[in-house]
């Protein structure tokens, strides 16, 4: 049985969302830790919040576009 190419794409679109989301929360807590340990962030947490963020705004922008084009 073959599955709808619809449901796959919704599939990887919502697992792009929560690597995203992970991405930034990772991102947010080695801030965190830099600032409280060494009393100055890094150019990577700040890095991985940046791209988190523009990967979740970015797919979140294609997920309606998904359901437009049916």
């Amino acid at each position: 049985m073959e599955v709808p190419m619809k449901s796959n794409n919704s599939k990887k679109l919502k697992m792009h969302k929560l690597i995203s989301i992970l991405i930034t929360l990772i991102g947010i807590a080695l801030m965190t830790f830099m600032v409280i340990v060494e009393d100055e962030p890094d150019a990577i947490p700040l890095l991985l919040i940046v791209l988190g963020t523009g990967w979740y705004f970015i797919t979140r922008y294609r997920i309606p576009s998904q359901h437009r084009q049916v």
